[in-house]
Protein backbone atom coordinates (compact mmCIF):
# COMPACT_ATOMS: atom_id res chain seq x y z
CA UNK A 1 0.00 0.00 0.00
CA UNK A 2 2.82 2.39 0.90
CA UNK A 3 4.49 1.67 -2.42
CA UNK A 4 1.30 2.46 -4.33
CA UNK A 5 0.80 5.71 -2.46
CA UNK A 6 4.36 6.77 -3.10
CA UNK A 7 4.06 5.89 -6.77
CA UNK A 8 0.79 7.79 -7.03
CA UNK A 9 2.37 10.82 -5.38
CA UNK A 10 5.37 10.58 -7.70
CA UNK A 11 3.18 10.31 -10.80
CA UNK A 12 1.13 13.27 -9.62
CA UNK A 13 4.32 15.28 -9.13
CA UNK A 14 5.56 14.41 -12.62
CA UNK A 15 2.19 15.29 -14.12
CA UNK A 16 2.19 18.64 -12.28
CA UNK A 17 5.71 19.43 -13.44
CA UNK A 18 4.83 18.68 -17.03
CA UNK A 19 1.67 20.78 -16.80
CA UNK A 20 3.64 23.73 -15.42
CA UNK A 21 6.28 23.39 -18.14
CA UNK A 22 3.65 23.15 -20.88
CA UNK A 23 1.80 26.21 -19.55
CA UNK A 24 4.95 28.30 -19.28
CA UNK A 25 5.90 27.36 -22.84
CA UNK A 26 2.52 28.48 -24.09
CA UNK A 27 2.87 31.75 -22.22
CA UNK A 28 6.39 32.27 -23.55
CA UNK A 29 7.95 32.06 -20.08
CA UNK A 30 9.99 28.90 -20.71
CA UNK A 31 12.15 27.61 -23.52
CA UNK A 32 11.10 24.64 -25.59
CA UNK A 33 13.35 22.02 -27.17
CA UNK A 34 12.66 22.14 -30.90
CA UNK A 35 12.88 19.07 -33.11
CA UNK A 36 14.99 19.20 -36.25
CA UNK A 37 13.42 20.07 -39.61
CA UNK A 38 13.55 16.46 -40.89
CA UNK A 39 11.71 15.20 -37.81
CA UNK A 40 9.07 17.92 -38.12
CA UNK A 41 8.59 17.00 -41.78
CA UNK A 42 8.08 13.35 -40.81
CA UNK A 43 5.46 14.39 -38.22
CA UNK A 44 3.62 16.54 -40.76
CA UNK A 45 3.67 13.74 -43.35
CA UNK A 46 2.35 11.24 -40.81
CA UNK A 47 -0.50 13.53 -39.73
CA UNK A 48 -1.44 14.16 -43.35
CA UNK A 49 -1.41 10.43 -44.10
CA UNK A 50 -3.64 9.70 -41.13
CA UNK A 51 -6.17 12.45 -41.95
CA UNK A 52 -6.51 11.57 -45.64
CA UNK A 53 -6.64 7.84 -44.94
CA UNK A 54 -9.57 8.43 -42.58
CA UNK A 55 -11.42 10.49 -45.20
CA UNK A 56 -10.80 7.96 -47.98
CA UNK A 57 -11.91 5.11 -45.72
CA UNK A 58 -15.14 6.86 -44.67
CA UNK A 59 -16.08 7.84 -48.21
CA UNK A 60 -15.33 4.35 -49.54
CA UNK A 61 -17.65 2.93 -46.89
CA UNK A 62 -20.34 5.37 -48.04
CA UNK A 63 -19.77 4.28 -51.65
CA UNK A 64 -20.15 0.61 -50.77
CA UNK A 65 -23.03 1.09 -48.34
CA UNK A 66 -25.00 4.36 -48.83
CA UNK A 67 -27.42 3.45 -46.01
CA UNK A 68 -26.02 5.02 -42.79
CA UNK A 69 -28.09 2.74 -40.54
CA UNK A 70 -26.67 -0.33 -42.23
CA UNK A 71 -23.13 1.06 -41.82
CA UNK A 72 -23.69 1.59 -38.10
CA UNK A 73 -25.04 -1.95 -37.76
CA UNK A 74 -22.03 -3.42 -39.56
CA UNK A 75 -19.69 -1.35 -37.36
CA UNK A 76 -21.34 -2.69 -34.19
CA UNK A 77 -21.09 -6.27 -35.44
CA UNK A 78 -17.38 -5.80 -36.12
CA UNK A 79 -16.72 -4.27 -32.68
CA UNK A 80 -18.57 -7.16 -31.03
CA UNK A 81 -16.53 -9.66 -33.08
CA UNK A 82 -19.71 -11.06 -34.56
CA UNK A 83 -20.22 -12.08 -38.15
CA UNK A 84 -22.02 -9.46 -40.20
CA UNK A 85 -25.26 -10.96 -41.58
CA UNK A 86 -25.25 -11.49 -45.33
CA UNK A 87 -27.68 -9.05 -46.93
CA UNK A 88 -29.50 -9.43 -50.22
CA UNK A 89 -28.46 -6.59 -52.49
CA UNK A 90 -31.01 -4.13 -53.85
CA UNK A 91 -30.54 -5.49 -57.37
CA UNK A 92 -31.18 -9.05 -56.26
CA UNK A 93 -34.27 -7.96 -54.32
CA UNK A 94 -35.62 -6.05 -57.33
CA UNK A 95 -34.99 -9.04 -59.57
CA UNK A 96 -36.87 -11.33 -57.18
CA UNK A 97 -39.85 -8.96 -57.09
CA UNK A 98 -39.95 -8.87 -60.90
CA UNK A 99 -39.82 -12.65 -61.11
CA UNK A 100 -42.62 -13.01 -58.55
CA UNK A 101 -44.71 -10.44 -60.44
CA UNK A 102 -44.18 -12.33 -63.71
CA UNK A 103 -45.39 -15.56 -62.12
CA UNK A 104 -48.46 -13.73 -60.87
CA UNK A 105 -49.25 -11.99 -64.18
CA UNK A 106 -48.46 -15.05 -66.26
CA UNK A 107 -44.92 -15.98 -67.33
CA UNK A 108 -46.06 -16.76 -70.89
CA UNK A 109 -47.57 -13.30 -71.47
CA UNK A 110 -45.33 -10.69 -73.17
CA UNK A 111 -45.17 -8.56 -70.02
CA UNK A 112 -44.43 -11.57 -67.85
CA UNK A 113 -41.70 -12.81 -70.19
CA UNK A 114 -40.04 -9.40 -70.17
CA UNK A 115 -40.28 -9.15 -66.39
CA UNK A 116 -38.50 -12.48 -66.07
CA UNK A 117 -35.69 -11.43 -68.42
CA UNK A 118 -35.18 -8.07 -66.69
CA UNK A 119 -35.45 -9.69 -63.25
CA UNK A 120 -32.77 -12.25 -64.04
CA UNK A 121 -30.46 -9.48 -65.21
CA UNK A 122 -31.13 -7.47 -62.05
CA UNK A 123 -30.16 -10.50 -59.98
CA UNK A 124 -26.91 -10.79 -61.90
CA UNK A 125 -26.23 -7.09 -61.34
CA UNK A 126 -26.92 -7.50 -57.63
CA UNK A 127 -24.57 -10.48 -57.39
CA UNK A 128 -21.84 -8.57 -59.22
CA UNK A 129 -22.33 -5.65 -56.82
CA UNK A 130 -22.03 -7.95 -53.80
CA UNK A 131 -18.83 -9.46 -55.18
CA UNK A 132 -17.42 -5.98 -55.81
CA UNK A 133 -18.23 -4.86 -52.26
CA UNK A 134 -16.60 -7.97 -50.79
CA UNK A 135 -13.47 -7.59 -52.91
CA UNK A 136 -13.10 -3.90 -52.11
CA UNK A 137 -13.64 -4.47 -48.40
CA UNK A 138 -10.98 -7.17 -48.21
CA UNK A 139 -8.36 -5.70 -50.55
CA UNK A 140 -8.80 -1.95 -49.99
CA UNK A 141 -10.77 -1.03 -46.88
CA UNK A 142 -9.19 -3.59 -44.54
CA UNK A 143 -5.59 -2.37 -45.12
CA UNK A 144 -6.71 1.22 -44.46
CA UNK A 145 -8.41 0.18 -41.24
CA UNK A 146 -5.41 -1.88 -40.17
CA UNK A 147 -3.17 1.15 -40.56
CA UNK A 148 -5.46 3.43 -38.57
CA UNK A 149 -6.19 0.91 -35.83
CA UNK A 150 -2.70 -0.63 -35.68
CA UNK A 151 0.30 1.29 -36.98
CA UNK A 152 -1.16 4.73 -36.34
CA UNK A 153 -2.08 3.90 -32.75
CA UNK A 154 1.49 2.75 -32.15
CA UNK A 155 2.86 5.95 -33.69
CA UNK A 156 0.48 8.09 -31.61
CA UNK A 157 1.49 6.28 -28.42
CA UNK A 158 5.22 6.77 -29.07
CA UNK A 159 4.65 10.42 -29.97
CA UNK A 160 2.87 11.02 -26.66
CA UNK A 161 5.77 9.41 -24.82
CA UNK A 162 8.21 11.61 -26.75
CA UNK A 163 6.17 14.70 -25.89
CA UNK A 164 6.22 13.82 -22.18
CA UNK A 165 9.97 13.17 -22.24
CA UNK A 166 10.49 16.46 -24.03
CA UNK A 167 8.57 18.26 -21.28
CA UNK A 168 10.68 16.45 -18.66
CA UNK A 169 13.85 17.46 -20.49
CA UNK A 170 12.85 21.10 -20.68
CA UNK A 171 11.77 21.05 -17.03
CA UNK A 172 15.25 19.73 -16.11
CA UNK A 173 16.83 22.51 -18.17
CA UNK A 174 14.70 25.06 -16.34
CA UNK A 175 15.65 23.63 -12.92
CA UNK A 176 19.34 23.63 -13.82
CA UNK A 177 19.14 27.20 -15.02
CA UNK A 178 17.42 28.31 -11.79
CA UNK A 179 19.92 26.35 -9.67
CA UNK A 180 22.90 27.97 -11.40
CA UNK A 181 21.36 31.42 -10.99
CA UNK A 182 20.76 30.81 -7.27
CA UNK A 183 24.31 29.42 -6.86
CA UNK A 184 25.78 32.52 -8.45
CA UNK A 185 23.78 34.79 -6.19
CA UNK A 186 24.79 32.81 -3.11
CA UNK A 187 28.45 32.93 -4.12
CA UNK A 188 28.27 36.70 -4.51
CA UNK A 189 26.81 37.37 -1.04
CA UNK A 190 30.12 37.21 1.01
CA UNK A 191 31.61 40.05 -1.04
CA UNK A 192 29.04 42.41 0.49
CA UNK A 193 28.94 40.97 4.02
CA UNK A 194 32.60 40.31 4.97
CA UNK A 195 32.15 42.37 8.20
CA UNK A 196 29.50 39.98 9.42
CA UNK A 197 31.10 36.56 9.98
CA UNK A 198 27.85 34.81 10.87
CA UNK A 199 26.21 35.83 7.62
CA UNK A 200 29.34 34.78 5.79
CA UNK A 201 29.03 31.29 7.21
CA UNK A 202 25.40 31.14 6.23
CA UNK A 203 26.19 32.35 2.73
CA UNK A 204 28.94 29.77 2.33
CA UNK A 205 26.55 27.07 3.45
CA UNK A 206 23.90 28.27 0.99
CA UNK A 207 26.47 28.34 -1.82
CA UNK A 208 27.45 24.75 -1.10
CA UNK A 209 23.79 23.77 -0.96
CA UNK A 210 23.09 25.32 -4.34
CA UNK A 211 26.23 23.74 -5.74
CA UNK A 212 24.85 20.32 -4.77
CA UNK A 213 21.54 21.30 -6.32
CA UNK A 214 23.31 22.20 -9.58
CA UNK A 215 25.08 18.84 -9.63
CA UNK A 216 21.79 17.04 -9.05
CA UNK A 217 20.04 19.06 -11.77
CA UNK A 218 22.85 18.32 -14.22
CA UNK A 219 22.57 14.59 -13.52
CA UNK A 220 18.80 14.68 -14.03
CA UNK A 221 19.32 16.63 -17.22
CA UNK A 222 21.74 14.04 -18.62
CA UNK A 223 19.31 11.22 -17.80
CA UNK A 224 16.38 13.13 -19.33
CA UNK A 225 18.41 13.94 -22.45
CA UNK A 226 19.36 10.26 -22.89
CA UNK A 227 15.77 9.09 -22.54
CA UNK A 228 14.55 11.80 -24.91
CA UNK A 229 17.14 10.95 -27.56
CA UNK A 230 16.31 7.24 -27.35
CA UNK A 231 12.58 7.89 -27.68
CA UNK A 232 13.14 10.35 -30.53
CA UNK A 233 15.00 7.64 -32.44
CA UNK A 234 12.21 5.12 -31.89
CA UNK A 235 9.57 7.61 -33.01
CA UNK A 236 11.63 8.65 -36.03
CA UNK A 237 11.90 5.04 -37.25
CA UNK A 238 8.14 4.60 -36.93
CA UNK A 239 7.48 7.84 -38.82
CA UNK A 240 9.83 6.83 -41.61
CA UNK A 241 7.76 3.66 -41.94
CA UNK A 242 4.94 5.82 -43.35
CA UNK A 243 6.68 5.51 -46.74
CA UNK A 244 6.18 1.74 -46.73
CA UNK A 245 2.56 2.36 -45.74
CA UNK A 246 2.13 4.48 -48.86
CA UNK A 247 3.58 1.68 -50.99
CA UNK A 248 1.15 -0.83 -49.46
CA UNK A 249 -1.82 1.51 -49.95
CA UNK A 250 -0.75 2.10 -53.55
CA UNK A 251 -0.96 -1.63 -54.24
CA UNK A 252 -4.38 -1.77 -52.57
CA UNK A 253 -5.53 1.18 -54.67
CA UNK A 254 -4.64 -0.69 -57.86
CA UNK A 255 -6.66 -3.68 -56.64
CA UNK A 256 -9.60 -1.40 -55.92
CA UNK A 257 -9.49 0.01 -59.46
CA UNK A 258 -9.28 -3.50 -60.93
CA UNK A 259 -12.28 -4.64 -58.89
CA UNK A 260 -14.26 -1.58 -59.94
CA UNK A 261 -13.37 -2.03 -63.62
CA UNK A 262 -14.40 -5.70 -63.48
CA UNK A 263 -17.68 -4.78 -61.81
CA UNK A 264 -18.61 -2.12 -64.37
CA UNK A 265 -17.58 -4.39 -67.26
CA UNK A 266 -19.87 -7.13 -65.94
CA UNK A 267 -22.74 -4.69 -65.53
CA UNK A 268 -22.26 -3.38 -69.07
CA UNK A 269 -22.20 -6.87 -70.55
CA UNK A 270 -25.32 -7.88 -68.64
CA UNK A 271 -27.19 -4.83 -69.91
CA UNK A 272 -26.05 -5.37 -73.52
CA UNK A 273 -27.26 -8.96 -73.36
CA UNK A 274 -30.58 -7.80 -71.90
CA UNK A 275 -31.02 -5.19 -74.63
CA UNK A 276 -30.41 -7.84 -77.28
CA UNK A 277 -32.99 -10.13 -75.68
CA UNK A 278 -35.57 -7.37 -75.46
CA UNK A 279 -34.82 -6.18 -79.00
CA UNK A 280 -35.54 -9.61 -80.45
CA UNK A 281 -38.97 -9.68 -78.81
CA UNK A 282 -39.87 -6.08 -79.61
CA UNK A 283 -41.34 -6.93 -83.00
CA UNK A 284 -43.59 -9.47 -81.33
CA UNK A 285 -44.90 -6.88 -78.88
CA UNK A 286 -45.20 -4.04 -81.45
CA UNK A 287 -45.76 -5.61 -84.91
CA UNK A 288 -44.94 -3.39 -87.88
CA UNK A 289 -47.83 -1.55 -89.57
CA UNK A 290 -49.35 -2.93 -92.80
CA UNK A 291 -47.36 -2.23 -95.93
CA UNK A 292 -50.42 -0.74 -97.65
CA UNK A 293 -53.23 1.43 -96.46
CA UNK A 294 -56.34 -0.41 -95.32
CA UNK A 295 -59.17 -0.58 -97.83
CA UNK A 296 -62.49 0.71 -96.65
CA UNK A 297 -65.52 -1.07 -98.06
CA UNK A 298 -68.83 0.74 -98.44
CA UNK A 299 -72.06 -0.45 -99.96
CA UNK A 300 -73.51 1.48 -102.88
CA UNK A 301 -76.57 0.69 -105.00
CA UNK A 302 -76.18 -0.59 -108.54
CA UNK A 303 -79.13 0.78 -110.48
CA UNK A 304 -78.56 -1.57 -113.39
CA UNK A 305 -78.77 -4.78 -111.40
CA UNK A 306 -80.81 -3.55 -108.44
CA UNK A 307 -78.31 -5.04 -106.00
CA UNK A 308 -75.86 -3.69 -103.45
CA UNK A 309 -72.21 -4.31 -104.38
CA UNK A 310 -69.12 -3.47 -102.26
CA UNK A 311 -66.97 -0.70 -103.62
CA UNK A 312 -63.32 -0.20 -102.52
CA UNK A 313 -62.54 3.33 -101.37
CA UNK A 314 -59.11 4.66 -100.26
CA UNK A 315 -58.83 6.90 -97.17
CA UNK A 316 -59.44 10.56 -97.90
CA UNK A 317 -56.39 12.55 -98.90
CA UNK A 318 -57.26 15.10 -96.24
CA UNK A 319 -55.88 12.67 -93.62
CA UNK A 320 -52.31 13.14 -94.84
CA UNK A 321 -50.05 16.04 -93.90
CA UNK A 322 -46.64 17.31 -94.76
CA UNK A 323 -44.00 17.37 -92.04
CA UNK A 324 -40.47 18.69 -91.71
CA UNK A 325 -37.94 16.46 -89.91
CA UNK A 326 -36.30 18.25 -86.95
CA UNK A 327 -33.54 15.75 -86.09
CA UNK A 328 -31.82 12.75 -87.60
CA UNK A 329 -33.45 9.48 -86.61
CA UNK A 330 -32.04 5.99 -87.08
CA UNK A 331 -34.63 3.26 -87.58
CA UNK A 332 -34.55 0.62 -84.84
CA UNK A 333 -35.96 -2.09 -87.13
CA UNK A 334 -37.57 -2.63 -90.52
CA UNK A 335 -40.95 -1.30 -89.33
CA UNK A 336 -39.52 2.21 -88.82
CA UNK A 337 -38.43 4.85 -91.34
CA UNK A 338 -35.01 6.46 -90.99
CA UNK A 339 -35.10 10.26 -91.09
CA UNK A 340 -32.65 13.03 -91.96
CA UNK A 341 -32.91 16.49 -90.45
CA UNK A 342 -34.66 19.20 -92.55
CA UNK A 343 -36.18 16.78 -95.09
CA UNK A 344 -39.92 16.81 -95.85
CA UNK A 345 -42.12 13.72 -95.71
CA UNK A 346 -45.81 12.83 -95.83
CA UNK A 347 -47.32 11.53 -92.62
CA UNK A 348 -50.67 10.12 -91.50
CA UNK A 349 -52.13 8.07 -88.68
CA UNK A 350 -53.84 4.67 -88.70
CA UNK A 351 -56.77 3.60 -86.47
CA UNK A 352 -55.56 2.22 -83.14
CA UNK A 353 -52.02 3.48 -83.67
CA UNK A 354 -49.89 4.76 -80.79
CA UNK A 355 -50.41 8.58 -80.69
CA UNK A 356 -46.65 9.06 -80.25
CA UNK A 357 -46.04 7.60 -83.71
CA UNK A 358 -47.16 8.34 -87.28
CA UNK A 359 -46.73 6.55 -90.59
CA UNK A 360 -44.23 8.40 -92.74
CA UNK A 361 -43.77 8.18 -96.53
CA UNK A 362 -40.80 9.27 -98.59
CA UNK A 363 -40.98 8.17 -102.21
CA UNK A 364 -41.69 4.44 -102.25
CA UNK A 365 -40.50 3.97 -98.64
CA UNK A 366 -42.73 4.08 -95.62
CA UNK A 367 -42.59 3.21 -91.94
CA UNK A 368 -43.26 4.41 -88.42
CA UNK A 369 -41.73 7.72 -87.33
CA UNK A 370 -41.78 9.39 -83.87
CA UNK A 371 -43.93 12.51 -83.61
CA UNK A 372 -41.35 14.33 -81.45
CA UNK A 373 -38.93 14.33 -84.39
CA UNK A 374 -41.38 16.15 -86.69
CA UNK A 375 -42.76 19.62 -87.28
CA UNK A 376 -46.25 19.14 -88.72
CA UNK A 377 -47.08 21.61 -91.49
CA UNK A 378 -50.56 22.81 -92.41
Amino acid sequence: MDFNVKKLASDAGVFFTRAVQFTEEKLGQAEKTELDAHFENLLSRADSTKNWTEKIQRQTEVLLQPNPSARVEEFLYEKLDRKVPCRVSNGELLGQHMTDAANDFGPSAPYGQTLIKVGETQKKLGTAERDFIHSTTVNFLTPLRNFLEGDWRTISKERRILQNLRLDLDACKTRLKKAKTAEAKAAALPDFQETRPRNYVLSASASALWSDEVDKAELELRVAQTEFDRQAEVTRLLLEGISSTHVNHLRCLHEFVEAQATYFAQCYQYMVDLQNQLGSSRNEVNPPPPATLPVLQVVSPNPAEGALNPVEVMPPSSGTRKARVLYDYEAADSSELALAADEFITVYSLPGMDPDWLVGERGNKKGKVPVTYLELLS
